[in-house]
């Protein structure tokens, strides 16, 4: 593997069953991400996209193929081995946020570091540094049951960022967020970046944030179809 991809998944298949049914989410799809570079995954619902970067997350197992992601290889890993890994290297923005109801917001963002061991008061001190980042200063103290989508999708976010992960992977970081708050919150997520040994990778149906991407692949039928410049993408969508 080269040392400038991130990323590098090869002929990745995977599929789900309902009952004895077969139901193909990754036909084969091969993507590689360099270090400082912010890829988004674009494509129909339905078409594997979810699928893939959870397998780029080390959260999903794939049936064929690999994925190498700065040189580990999820498939050699034992189940510890790959939380460890994810804990320390990886975060994750989730569509549908993950929030725990019973934690505040600056005790969701700490969750991460809490995990690694940090004190509570450090974790919590950090969190609320995160959270002034994201624009959510004055919320620190909230419920997640008291945010709008948006502040939640804040959260989620400052979260995936706190513990300064290597490889960053969203699902719709801004599909709750209106245009300029999405466009903070993407500012933010590029500057992280632009380190150069760090990597991004977004799915997104929102085309007001592609002019943030350095690439944007095209995920169709569970395949990597073409991979595009932002400009480009943006005339097709």
């Amino acid at each position: 593997m080269s040392p400038t991809l991130a990323v590098e998944c090869k002929n990745l298949k995977k599929s789900y069953y309902v009952g004895t049914q077969e139901i193909p989410a990754l036909r084969g799809a091969d993507l590689a991400v360099n270090t400082g570079e912010l890829m988004m995954l674009v494509g129909p619902s339905g078409c594997g996209k979810t699928t893939l970067i959870s397998i780029v997350a080390g959260i999903l197992g794939h049936d064929e193929g690999s994925c190498v992601v700065f040189g580990n290889n999820f498939s050699t890993m034992s189940a510890g081995q790959r939380t460890k890994y994810r804990s320390e290297n990886i975060g994750f923005v989730f569509q549908a946020f993950n929030l725990i109801p019973a934690l505040n917001a600056a005790e969701n963002v700490a969750v991460p570091l809490l995990i690694r061991g940090m004190s509570q008061s450090r974790a919590v001190a950090r969190a609320k540094d995160m959270l002034e980042m994201v624009g959510l200063k004055d919320r620190f103290r909230s419920y997640p049951a008291q945010l709008s989508g948006g502040q939640q999708q804040r959260v989620a976010i400052a979260r995936a960022l706190i513990h300064d992960p290597k490889l960053i992977v969203c699902d719709e970081p801004t599909s709750a967020l209106d245009a300029e708050t999405g466009h903070s919150v993407m500012e933010i997520m590029r500057n992280v970046v632009l380190r150069g040994d760090r990597a991004l990778v977004i799915v997104t149906h929102d085309s007001r944030i592609f002019s943030f991407a350095d690439r944007v692949a095209h995920l169709n039928d569970g395949q990597i179809g073409k991979i595009t410049t932002p400009a480009e993408a943006l005339a097709t969508h």
